[in-house]
């Protein structure tokens, strides 16, 4: 069990530390990685496709729901997009920077970013406000995905792109480091998949500043916890994009509704 833990720089190749303690605990943090003009134009894209889907009324993206809610000002606004790479050239460019290349080899050969299969490029977006439907997430693993898209468990990475800076008492990111390297049963049934929001005694937090990006093997076990914080100060946003490796299985605008998924109440 670790109380901290050590934050990195990524650049176009990791060393043998950031290796050597991704493979330890299954997650590395690395700073700075975008800058202030880069994390304003990113809310400006995510903000236009939001009005776009909000003004269609957009269900699905490629058989994935997309989760709406309830800003501060009573406005409604996307609180998970999905694919929203594919919908905005701000967001396709963020997936070129080479940066990322580095990291495919923690999952592999033949890994990928998963830009066009499972969800895409998701854009998480947390309030905690009098009306918000999207305010935390209970303990899960992203490897158990598999399982439901009928394929064997291959390796999985969740890459974060943090835009807003958070403490402890915005809740966020915690994580039970080197339950990677668990048995199958373990993942499957040591918690309640998205039920249980207990906090565990080998937790960590991560607290990201606006800029920084995280990567988190798919069999971690991790969950998002609500803000202890209301209002503006509890605003969160993050972009997962997902690492993959095996067969490539691209989704689009014909691709089925996954079953986990029509529970999405719950579930990310």
């Amino acid at each position: 069990m670790i109380n901290s833990y050590s934050t990195f720089t990524l650049a176009n190749q990791l060393t043998d530390e950031q290796k050597f303690f991704f493979n330890k605990y299954g997650f590395l943090h690395f700073k700075n990685f975008l800058d202030a003009h880069a994390i304003r134009s990113i809310i400006q894209a995510s903000q236009q496709v939001q009005d776009k889907w909000l003004d269609e009324d957009v269900k699905k993206v490629n058989g994935v729901p997309i989760k709406y809610g309830t800003d501060l000002d009573g406005s409604s606004i996307v609180q998970r997009f999905a694919f929203i790479n594919q919908h905005h050239p701000t967001l396709s460019g963020l997936t070129l920077d080479p940066r990322f290349d580095a990291l495919l080899e923690l999952a592999g050969e033949g890994a990928r970013l998963g830009t066009e299969e499972k969800d895409g490029m998701v854009f998480n977006h947390y309030v905690n406000g009098p009306d918000s439907k999207f305010t935390k997430m209970g303990w899960h693993t992203d490897g158990l995905r598999d399982i439901f898209y009928g394929q064997k468990l291959n390796p999985m990475l969740n890459v974060g792109v943090h835009l807003d800076t958070l403490d402890v008492k915005n809740g966020g990111l915690k994580i039970l480091p080197g339950t990677h390297k668990q048995s199958i049963y373990q993942m499957l049934f040591r918690k309640k998949y998205f039920l249980d929001h207990k906090a565990d005694p080998s937790e960590i937090s991560i607290t990201p500043e606006a800029g920084d990006l995280t990567i988190h093997d798919g069999r971690l076990w991790h969950r998002v916890a609500q803000s202890e914080v209301t209002g503006e100060k509890s605003r969160r946003r993050v972009i997962y994009i997902p690492i993959i490796a095996g067969k490539y299985a691209p989704k689009n605008e014909n691709s089925p509704t996954v079953f986990y998924q029509r529970f999405a109440g719950i579930v990310k």
